[in-house]
């Protein structure tokens, strides 16, 4: 059965012009890790929108396990968006098929755990407190962000963040900027915490987390936003010094935070931080997904350590000392997989290794 032998009334579940602007160039398909790891057309974005147009149309139902299986399969790193010539936004219709597809008690546990937990402002704050994040320096902006399981899980960056840069402002009332929500099924809450978060920081809001920069800039607008390697660069950061391993200098890699290289297009500002404070190396698979991908590597372990696995290889065959990443998500999947491999390589946000650059001896302290 094709669209054409059974073309249905719109379903009203995408936006016309979203699904519209896809050409089926298939320019799309060397850039998807998932299609890279199956070689099936259904696991890349073509084949995906393909599936979001019978459903769209009523050639597929809504409960059909293909449908279900590819809304949940696919990392939502939005790697096929700079290379489409069509200009497809793809996170868009990600999001819009999961608000869909993942409607209700449709929505994986662990997703609606997760959730529940971020969308009570005063558990967020209870999770840095224990943990207690950077203070923040004054009481108007530029404000910093504080990520919400970031600030429980690596309290260190938001300190290296306003150690790097004291004039930012952290206030530890601000709540869940809505990213992980409208990643994973939920996209009106999400858009609802960000405009919250807007404006409990007016004005200029700079954040360590790539995931929750791009969300941001979205609804806020990019103008209001600055992910930490953009805010620095702006500002004429200048390293003192350069971060040495065993005496020469440190052999650093970066992982890309993949909404903030595909729908931020921030790819420089990192690597000019990092070539000033180390011997930058630049692996292969800088700009490809660690496997993170959010909830991913909860909602389906195998197939995301697998996509982390040719990574790590990577990162030992180029003898690194370091690391960086520029997410939350990113930092948890690398930290895991290097402590599996038994790797000296440390993983650390561009903010510690910077802050390390400012005090040579912080190293020591950890």
């Amino acid at each position: 059965m094709t669209l054409d032998d059974q073309p249905g009334p719109s379903g009203g579940i995408f936006t016309p012009a979203l699904l519209d602007a896809c050409i089926s160039c298939g320019f799309c398909l060397p850039a998807c890790p998932t299609y890279a790891e199956t070689k099936d057309e259904a696991s890349s974005p073509r084949g995906r929108i393909t599936l979001m147009r019978a459903l769209e149309a009523g050639v597929l139902p809504p409960d059909d396990p293909t449908l279900a299986e590819q809304a949940s399969q696919c990392l939502g790193c939005r790697a096929c968006e700079p290379v489409c010539p069509a200009g497809v936004q793809y996170g868009q219709l990600l999001e819009e098929w999961r608000d869909h597809q993942w409607d209700g008690r449709q929505r994986p546990l662990v997703v609606r755990a997760l959730t529940l937990v971020v969308s009570r402002r005063w558990l967020v704050r209870l999770m840095g407190r224990l943990r207690r994040p950077g203070p923040g320096g004054g009481r108007s902006g530029p404000w910093l962000m504080l990520g919400c399981f970031e600030r429980a899980l690596f309290p260190r960056v938001s300190r290296a963040a306003l150690r790097l840069r004291p004039e930012l402002t952290a206030p530890d009332r601000q709540g869940c900027c809505g990213a992980l929500h409208a990643h994973n099924g939920d996209s009106a809450t999400g858009e609802r915490l960000a405009r919250e978060l807007g404006r409990d920081l007016p004005g200029h809001i700079v954040t360590t987390a790539g995931g929750c920069a791009a969300h941001l800039s979205h609804v806020l607008g990019r103008d209001r936003v600055s992910e930490l390697s953009e805010y620095l660069v702006a500002n004429a950061h200048v390293p003192a010094a350069r971060v040495l391993a065993e005496g020469r200098p440190a052999r650093v890699g970066l992982q890309d935070s993949c909404h903030l290289r595909n729908g931020m297009n921030v790819t420089k500002e990192p690597r000019q931080l990092l070539r000033e404070v180390s011997e930058y190396v630049e692996l292969a698979s800088a700009g490809t997904c660690c496997g993170a991908a959010g909830t991913y590597s909860l909602l389906r372990p195998k197939e995301s350590r697998a996509i982390l696995a040719a990574k790590l290889d990577e990162i030992e065959a180029a003898k690194l000392d370091y690391i960086v990443v520029l997410n939350p998500g990113c930092q948890r999947q690398l930290q895991t997989g290097v402590r599996r491999r038994r790797l000296t390589t440390r993983v650390l946000h561009l903010a510690e290794i910077l802050d390390r650059a400012q005090d040579p001896g912080s190293a020591a302290m950890e």
